[in-house]
């Protein structure tokens, strides 16, 4: 007899045992879906998500001297979190292909500590929201500095990936409290 995946989903609103809210990617066995997006009102949209990238003062030095052997480390980090907002739908399973309007990320630098602060931004105008994309844009750019930066530092710490904003939608705008 095959075992059964996934976990059944009470009457009374329970899933194993637990109360739960209307739990949007679950189906009524319990089972991970897509959710249908398509009597959502089209409106402008955006999130803002930042991270850091907690580095050596020697490395940070050397990056904004451009002297990593690899090349300019923003500009390559710049590019792999715009692809990384663009793909997020390929990358997350339930997020839904969404037509982004515009990507940016910029990057602030810190000496004390040193540090590299990276906040992506993405707006749409579509029927659902864009925080994965902006939260996805910042791992993939902080990913990269990485990359760029391992041969002489291999300490980096890539951290604190969070949603600071978002604003559109059904949901409304949500501001995180001491954002940056």
């Amino acid at each position: 007899m095959p075992r059964r995946v996934g976990r059944r989903k009470s009457p009374e609103g329970r899933v194993g045992g637990r109360a739960t809210r209307a739990l949007t990617h679950l189906d009524e066995r319990g089972r991970a879906r897509m959710v249908d997006v398509s009597e959502k009102e089209i409106t402008e949209r955006e999130a803002v998500a930042s991270g850091r990238v907690r580095l050596k003062a020697s490395t940070l030095g050397l990056i904004t001297a451009g002297k990593i052997g690899k090349g300019d480390v923003f500009a390559g980090a710049r590019i792999a979190g715009i692809l990384g907002a663009k793909e997020t739908p390929r990358l997350i399973p339930l997020c839904h292909p969404l037509r982004i309007t515009g990507v940016s990320l910029d990057f602030a630098t810190r000496r004390r500590p040193s540090e590299i602060v990276i906040t992506c931004r993405v707006k749409t105008r579509d029927r659902t929201g864009v925080e994965m994309e902006a939260l996805t844009g910042v791992a993939t750019a902080a990913l990269t500095l990485y990359d760029m930066c391992k041969s002489v530092d291999r300490e980096m710490q890539i951290g604190e990936i969070r949603l600071d904003r978002k604003s559109g939608g059904r949901s409304g705008t949500f501001r995180r409290s001491g954002s940056r």
